[in-house]
């Protein structure tokens, strides 16, 4: 990695966070609670000067996508109105519920008598969170930097750019108004320059969140320095098992594909029991076929519905199985069971959320033992794959990471923890030279 030179003024930015988070490591359950519902409030007070900067990007955004630089998605993302504003106020008061996630006592043991040691949770320190199209994003993490501690540093893509600067202001001016919320705890940076050298400053940050495409996330991981919570891909898997009950099949499926395409919780591949009937089959297709959406299946599958239906399927092919298509196209497989879908989830699925359709308790239990994935559902939609859907009020992010935080991300996984040890003037020599002896009694939290 070819050394970059950091400037002096990003510097002093994430200097002025670091000191600004250990402040806000440090501020009560009521005070972060004021601050976030003053957020609310400003929010709704400033919804005109939110749209007014989203109009901007919005004809920016629909530019990029005649030049082919944006998504017809992606554009979709950035626009504003003001039901959205009015949900990012509404985001502010519903993280203010939620409990305060750090300090919490998450063990402690009684090393000997006198000396009692306790795990604790505390805030994780400066976190960069990396960011496509979606304004609101700025509102739903600053909101759990609050509540978590953690002071954040937040770059959004350059087809929102008037948008954050505007939400960003706003949070800024209401954090500022209160003496002991430190205004740095909330910072912005605009250029993908910066974002190059945020990234190799693994003294000054300790984390890293990339929210947004494959090619976004692969280019942070590589280039990182600091651990990075985040996921590449969200190829999502249905496998309708030989004894699915057909109607919930059909709702699952149908809800995984079409509810919103163009996110990493959709449905890519549909799996398939080969004792399925053709009619069963049939029925699920054509929904999806009326839905919009594109099929492209496997021989198998296109010779089980041969003579029954007049679908138009594409050829699938080994590139499909390793797609996130994004859009409504749909990879369709026929395995020979239960053994098979998970061997073929396994193998080619991203780790991030897998469902399995049947009336089989034992079959459901044995995939969701067996799938390495964030989430494993059962005769349920992958869409429910979402940080405000779990009860996490919102998330930073989807981790299909194997650390301290996976799945979508919330409160939890903003938090680390520390160990606090209360003695009362004992020294380590005593215990190894075998003059005393450790307790290790567990003690209530």
């Amino acid at each position: 990695m070819s050394n970059i030179t950091i400037s002096s003024e990003l510097r002093e930015q994430v200097r002025q966070a670091r000191e600004a988070y250990l402040q806000l490591a440090n501020l009560g359950t009521e005070s972060k609670n004021q601050v976030l519902h003053a957020f609310a409030k400003a929010l709704r007070a400033n919804t005109s000067k939110i749209l007014e900067a989203n109009a901007l990007d919005v004809v920016e955004a629909e530019k990029m996508v005649q030049s082919g630089e944006l998504s017809e998605s992606a554009c979709k993302r950035v626009m504003l109105n003001e039901a959205k504003v009015e949900l990012m106020a509404q985001n502010c008061e519903s993280v203010a519920k939620l409990e305060d996630p750090v300090g919490q006592v998450l063990q402690a043991t009684r090393l000997d008598e006198g000396l009692d040691l306790y795990r604790v949770s505390c805030p994780i320190g400066v976190v960069l969170v990396i960011f496509e199209s979606r304004p609101d994003v700025v509102v739903q993490i600053s909101a759990l930097a609050v509540k978590s501690g953690n002071a954040v540093i937040l770059k959004g893509g350059r087809e929102a750019v008037h948008s954050n600067r505007a939400l960003a202001e706003i949070l800024r001016q209401t954090a500022d108004d209160f003496e002991e919320m430190p205004i740095n705890a909330l910072s912005l940076v605009e250029s993908r320059d910066e974002v190059s050298q945020l990234v190799q400053m693994s003294e000054e940050l300790d984390l890293i969140i990339p929210r947004g495409s494959n090619e976004l996330v692969q280019s942070i991981q590589a280039r990182a320095q600091v651990p990075v919570l985040g996921h590449a891909d969200g190829i999502c898997h249905v496998f309708i098992d030989a004894n699915a009950d057909p109607e919930k099949a059909r709702k699952v499926v149908l809800d995984s594909k079409t509810d919103y395409p163009a996110v990493c919780n959709a449905l890519e591949t549909l799996l398939v029991d080969r004792e399925l009937s053709p009619e069963f089959l049939k029925k699920i297709m054509e929904d999806l076929v009326r839905a919009g959406v594109e099929i492209r299946a496997c021989p198998d599958t296109q010779e089980k519905l041969e003579g029954h239906s007049q679908l138009e399927m594409e050829n699938a092919s080994e590139e499909d199985w390793k797609t996130e298509h994004l859009e409504m196209v749909l990879s369709v497989k026929t395995v020979a069971g239960l053994e098979e879908a998970i061997q073929h989830i396994n193998r080619y699925g991203s780790n991030h959320t897998d469902s399995i359709v049947t009336e089989s308790h034992e079959a459901a239990e044995r995939f969701m033992n067996e799938v390495d994935s964030a989430g494993v559902f059962w005769n349920a939609s992958t869409r429910f794959a979402d940080g405000f859907r779990y009860g996490l009020g919102a998330e930073v992010g989807v981790s299909t990471c194997k650390t301290h935080a996976r799945g979508p991300v919330g409160l939890e996984g903003m938090v680390i923890y520390k160990y606090k040890l209360y003695g009362s003037g004992q020294g380590a020599g005593s215990y190894s030279k075998g003059e005393r002896e450790f307790m290790h009694q567990p003690l209530k939290t």
